[in-house]
């Protein structure tokens, strides 16, 4: 049967009764929903919306930590053709109340800790309070059939550059993307940790994914690294989804890992940021018998843009998909510049941003704003942010390629440098290290390194060290605010 429906992607083949999701709490206990329930519990809620007046091409929105309930209600607002829009709660509250509004959501569908987050005026619904029985409807419902231009959802950007964006997304688009990362691998059966934000693409991406290979997600509410590791041994998972920092605090849990057999791991799947040598050494020697996918994608050019097929180097996210056009642009091409791709899944544009010029090229192609390299044999590796890059003594310094070589010490487990202003030179790199269990590298040795291996205007000018690094709410590195520490620092001095 062919599916037109984003929401209708849940597998029907194989066992109604096997588990779809199994939500795990903090404290270990567990929520399962099986393939027949989660399908039913889709089915409820899209007839629930019709039945409370919503009709298609409303909205809604989902303020929660992840657990399996919420997946359902993505699934059936897309049958029923309401758009959900998840928005990030760690957010402050004026800017989650700015994503509601510019959303135009009818109802914000909550867990408890965020209900006092929903904005006044929009009807919270907590999904455990009694309120969320009165919008299921059980019984069976027959998905709309969708236009090629109509959204299936919305997500919105991280705001880390203005206001977030609500990016819309097609039903055509992302089913797309699910059978294309379907072609390259056979999911049924398979066990999938997820563990960021499903306000994230990373993590929803993935779980729709799961529900259509037939795999097992294995759902927790948030990252925290010794229950991710309890995760994995105890629910003998295969596939380990994550963004590169959230492995690299694994990794720091010597006494979590040293109790935990997680030789059940066949695939970690890593996207959002780049994946440095030392770090793919770490988990080769962790998980020997796992592949190491470092993924690329983004909100609006979607998930699948390279292919890891062949057998990519380290650090490289591969070869372009065959379903995908890339180029790079700027004085450097075709060896290096700005990305550019298209492909079925990018985004329909930016929902109610008339103000923000559109990213999308006169032929098609969207500008990512992300610097690439091309090797000789036609992989290609993130080089950094295009508006990451600043100017020191008139020498363009993109902080990936620093980072890159500072990663390479074998004492430093991730490093970030950031911009600060500097009279003379303008503004010039310093770095944060995080180093490796037991290490003791100290700065004059980081500053050394960095001067022998790279050119001298790229080394850093002070080095702190972090137990952990800073991350925002996609767990990703949160440059802002370590640019904002070292700002800090320099005063004190």
């Amino acid at each position: 049967m062919t599916v037109h429906n984003l929401g209708d992607v849940v597998s029907r083949a194989g066992d109604p009764d096997a588990p779809a999701i199994v939500g795990v709490g903090l404290d270990g206990g567990e929520t399962v929903l099986s393939r027949a329930g989660l399908d039913a519990m889709a089915d409820a809620f899209a007839r629930g919306l019709l039945r409370k007046g919503l009709v298609r091409g409303d909205r809604i929105a989902i303020l929660s930590a992840n657990r399996p309930d919420s997946i359902a209600v993505i699934l059936g607002a897309m049958r029923a053709g309401i758009v959900p829009a998840p928005v990030n709660h760690k957010f402050p509250k004026a800017t989650i109340a700015q994503v509601v509004a510019d959303s135009g959501a009818r109802a914000a569908f909550c867990d408890a800790g965020r209900r006092d987050q929903v904005p006044d005026g929009v009807e919270a619904v907590d999904f455990d309070g009694p309120g969320f029985a009165d919008w299921l409807d059980p019984g069976p419902f027959e998905p709309i059939v969708p236009r090629d231009d109509e959204p299936a959802l919305t997500l919105y950007t991280s705001g880390s550059t203005g206001r977030p964006k609500g990016v819309l997304l097609s039903h055509k688009a992302h089913l797309w993307v699910i059978a294309a990362r379907m072609a390259d691998d056979d999911l049924a059966g398979e066990r999938m940790l997820v563990a960021a934000p499903l306000y994230h693409m990373n993590a929803l991406a993935n779980s729709l994914l799961a529900c259509a290979g037939g795999a097992t997600i294995i759902l927790l509410p948030q990252f925290q690294a010794r229950v991710y590791i309890e995760a994995i041994a105890r629910r003998r998972v295969t596939w380990a989804t994550a963004v590169p920092p959230m492995i690299a605090m694994m990794l720091r849990e010597k006494e979590a890992l040293a109790g935990a057999d997680l030789s059940s791991v066949r695939v970690v799947r890593m996207g959002s940021a780049p994946v440095n040598d030392t770090l793919a050494a770490q988990i080769r020697e962790l998980l020997p018998n796992a592949r190491i996918i470092n993924a690329y994608g983004t909100t609006e050019g979607g998930p699948v843009v390279f292919s890891d097929k062949g057998g990519a180097p380290t650090g490289s996210v591969g070869k372009p998909h065959d379903g995908v056009e890339v180029r790079l642009v700027g004085p450097d091409a075709p060896t290096a510049g700005v990305l550019q791709m298209k492909s079925p899944a990018i985004m329909l544009g930016y929902h109610n941003r008339p103000d923000v010029p559109s990213p999308i090229t006169a032929d098609g192609f969207y500008d990512t704003g992300d610097v690439f390299r091309r090797d000789a044999d036609g992989y290609y590796f993130f080089v950094g942010r295009a508006d990451d890059m600043f100017v020191s003594g008139g020498e363009n310094i993109f902080p990936g390629e620093v980072e890159a070589v500072l990663e390479t010490h074998p004492d430093v487990l991730q490093a970030s440098v950031v911009p600060v202003d500097d009279e003379i030179k303008g503004q010039k790199p310093v770095a944060f290290i995080v180093r490796k269990p037991g290490a003791t590298v100290d700065e004059q040795a980081i500053k050394a390194f960095a001067l022998e291996h790279a050119p001298a205007y790229q080394h850093p000018r002070r080095v702190w060290f972090l137990d952990a690094m800073l991350l925002a709410s996609t767990n990703k590195i949160d440059r802002a605010a370590l640019r904002a520490r070292a700002e800090a620092e320099l005063r004190k001095n």
